[in-house]
């Protein structure tokens, strides 16, 4: 085999790597079955609680993220993001966020990428889990759930 098939051959196992991660990720794989669901009044008071007890310490009691928190750690980790409006996660769907939750920061990660976010699947039930991100999103503005529920319809739709 020549080093021109050699480097196809390995895009090519990349790709798939990279699609099977991301099928996995966006529910193809051991979908966890819950629901973030920010209108439940009894989901969100345990999720504020869990988050106070096992989140706040990195993100902050008012959801704010750490200081600095777009740059790296020395140690080339990234620091801890906001989960209010300021921040980047209600650009990601529900899977995605409990995954992350779940299994942490370096099982969703790309190979090479330095995650500081630990896994909560030996601490948190999936309910505890689900009821942190209702938590957290029934602090986001109306028009951002908004925005997240048409791209949830939308998404749905071409599964």
């Amino acid at each position: 085999m020549n080093s021109r098939n050699i480097q196809i051959s390995a895009v090519a196992i990349v790709v798939l790597v990279l699609a099977a991660g991301i099928w996995w990720m966006f529910g193809g794989g051991g979908s966890s079955s819950g629901q973030a669901d920010a209108s439940s009044t009894e989901l969100v008071a345990l999720g504020q609680q869990v988050y106070a007890k096992q989140c706040a310490s990195c993100h902050g009691a008012n959801l704010e993220g750490e200081k600095d928190w777009r740059s790296r750690k020395p140690d080339g980790g990234l620091r801890a993001p906001p989960h209010d409006a300021s921040g980047h996660t209600w650009h990601h769907p529900d899977e995605l966020l409990f995954r992350l939750t779940k299994f942490g920061g370096a099982a969703a990660a790309p190979a090479g990428f330095k995650s500081n976010m630990p896994a909560f699947k030996d601490t948190l039930s999936d309910r505890e889990v689900w009821a942190v991100l209702a938590y957290i999103k029934s602090r986001w503005p109306k028009q951002i759930r908004e925005r997240r529920a048409r791209r949830a319809k939308r998404m749905r739709r071409t599964r």
